[in-house]
This record gives structure tokens, sequence and C-alpha cells, in this order.
């Protein structure tokens, strides 16, 4: 009979066969997610540059950069969720299909009605429901995650749809719409960044200074060995989906104060966003290895790109294809850099 972890086993680090060579070459795994880190902020540089040159006087504007930083606040949320998902060995692909849902639910007239709270709520409580059913089809259902929550995408996204009837839902709570104006800044900083900001440190501590954070990384690594070790590995992926859903719940009730609406098209692509991110920041697609800086970096990097596509007029194609060029690189790093660890 097997008998249950003490509690002093669970807080263990978890070293399994897949995650033993990275225990064992810990500095040297550090220094490549240093230079990844420091390589991604390179190319942050250099696109400032590339701003700065060609559209100085608009991109390099107080108020752009304020833009870009909104911008990359709503998806940044939603990525920082998607780096526990992929860190544990999963995927989501329902993200963007979960905000447009929470969006819409939470702009209609009888939600509306209760205000600010009720919205936000609303928003919440919608995004970690999509996080319950992904998290228990996953989890307890045995589905692969990436026929789960492409399930989830289809049927979300039709019933924002069907709540919406293809009409874009005005907001007029005035305490909803205040936060997306100049006056609501602090200290220049809008509120939304501040949100931002404040997801993204909580995120980093759970994944770094957490016994949460360490099983996920342990699940990610080797999920029969985290089983072995004592780890409830069912139990901790369905907490990841519905970490996830919350994040896109957060993400929604932010949306809506940047567009002054709902609309079932909300969060188009988002999960193609979120990922590419996550990855060109050096979390591993296969699990056992993610890092919230290096997601929020990639997030900046993208939102960035977007930014200076859209000053110079360039086509929404042309920026699609460089976006693949990055993910494409980013990949082949990774591998390079696992098959170098390996060697």
């Amino acid at each position: 009979m097997t008998q249950p972890a003490s509690p002093a086993q669970q807080d263990a680090p978890v070293t399994t066969a897949k995650t033993a060579p990275a225990v064992s070459g810990r500095r040297p795994l550090g220094l490549h997610l240093d230079v990844r880190n420091l390589s991604l902020l390179g190319v942050l540089a250099a696109l400032i540059v590339v701003g700065g040159i060609t559209k100085p006087d608009e991109f390099l504007a107080t108020s752009n950069l304020q833009l870009v930083l909104t911008q990359a606040s709503v998806i940044g949320v939603v990525t920082v969720g998607m780096t526990f998902v992929i860190t544990s060995g999963g995927i989501d692909l329902s993200v963007g299909a979960i905000v447009a849902l929470a969006s819409v639910w939470a702009t209609t007239v009888a939600t509306q009605e209760y205000g600010f709270a009720g919205i936000l709520f609303t928003a919440v409580i919608v995004g970690v429901g999509c996080g319950l059913v992904n998290g228990l089809l996953i989890a307890y259902g045995g589905m692969v995650p990436f026929i789960a929550t492409l399930a989830m995408l289809a049927a979300a996204r039709g019933l924002a749809l069907q709540i919406t009837d293809g009409k874009t839902q005005i907001v007029t709570v005035n305490s909803v719409l205040d936060l997306g104006i100049k006056d609501a800044y602090i200290l220049g900083i809008p509120p939304l960044v501040l949100v931002f900001a404040a997801v993204t440190a909580v995120g980093w501590l759970i994944l770094n200074r957490t016994t949460f954070g360490r099983r996920t990384v342990a699940v990610g690594g080797n999920a029969e060995a985290a089983r072995l070790a004592g780890i409830d590995v069912r139990r901790q992926r369905l907490y990841l989906y519905l970490l996830s859903g919350l994040c896109c719940g957060i993400a929604a009730f932010m949306l809506i104060v940047l567009a002054g609406s709902g609309q079932n098209t909300n969060g188009n692509l988002y999960e193609l966003d979120a990922i590419a991110a996550a990855i060109i920041g050096g979390t591993l697609l296969s699990g056992g290895r993610g890092t919230i800086a290096g997601s929020v970096l990639g997030v900046l990097v993208f939102t960035t790109i977007t930014n200076i596509f859209a000053l110079n007029n360039l086509e929404s194609a042309v920026q699609q294809i460089a976006k693949g060029a990055i993910i494409v690189a980013a990949v082949l790093i990774q591998h390079r850099t696992l098959r170098g660890g390996e060697a």
C-alpha cells in the first residue's frame, strides 16, 4: 500500500530523470537563462532604436509608450497564466475565446446593472469557470490538453457569439470607463499597466518561491516521477488551468476598460501571442522549465513590433510573418540549448 508523503517530502525539491541534468548543471542553466533574457532585452532595445529612427516623433512620444505598455498589459496577464500551464507540460488554446466569452458576459445589460463590481466579478468568475472545465477534462477526464482546450475554444467562441448576436455591447458604467482615461493615471502610469505589474510579480513569486511553483516544474519535468514523489499530479493540473482561467478573466476586464465594450471577437489569436511570448521568453514547450520574466519580455517584444508596424503603415500580413519567423528562431534556439546541455 502506498503511504502518503509527509509535508517535508512534498516540499522537497523533486529530482526526476528529466530534471536531474538541470539540477546537476545549475550554474550553466542559469547562465543560459540570463543570456536569453539579456538577448531579449537587446532585441527590445534594437526595436526601440528602429522605431525611434523610422518614426521618431510618434514612436518616442509619451502617449505612444503608454499605449504600448497598456496593450501589452492585457495579453501579458494572459501570458502569465499560459506560462504556468506550459511549464507543467500542458497547453491552453482556449485563452482568447475565454477572454471573449468573459468580456461579453460581463457587459450584458443585466450585468451592467450591478456596476463596477458586477462586471469585474462576472469576468473573473466566467474565466475561472472555463478554467475549471478545462482542468476537470484534462486532469480527471484524461483528455489531451490540446483537444480539451480546442473544444473549449470552439464552445466559448460560439457562446460569445450567441450572447452578443454579433453585436458590440457598449459599456455604460462610468466607474469602469474612467480607468481608461488619463485622469486615472498614477504618476503617468496607466492603471492597467499597474495591474499587469502586480500579476507579473505575484506570478513570479508563485513560480519561483513557493511549493506550488516547484510542483508545477516537477510535473512538467516528469509527471510520473512527481507522482511517485508524493505530488497529486491531477490536482496540480486542475489548479493550473484554474489559474489560467483566472488570468483570462482579469484580462477580459482589462480589455473591457480598454475598449469600452464587449465583443465576441475580443481576444482573437491571443492563444498564439501568449504561447509565442512564453516560448521566446524561454519557457520549454515540452514542460519542466518556465520563466515569468522571459515571458514578459516576449510580450513586450511582440507588442513593440506590432506598434512599429502600425506606425509605419505596414500590412498585418507582414507582421504575422515576422512573428512566425521569431517563433521558429526561438524554438530552434531552445533545441540547440537543450542539445548543448545534454552533450
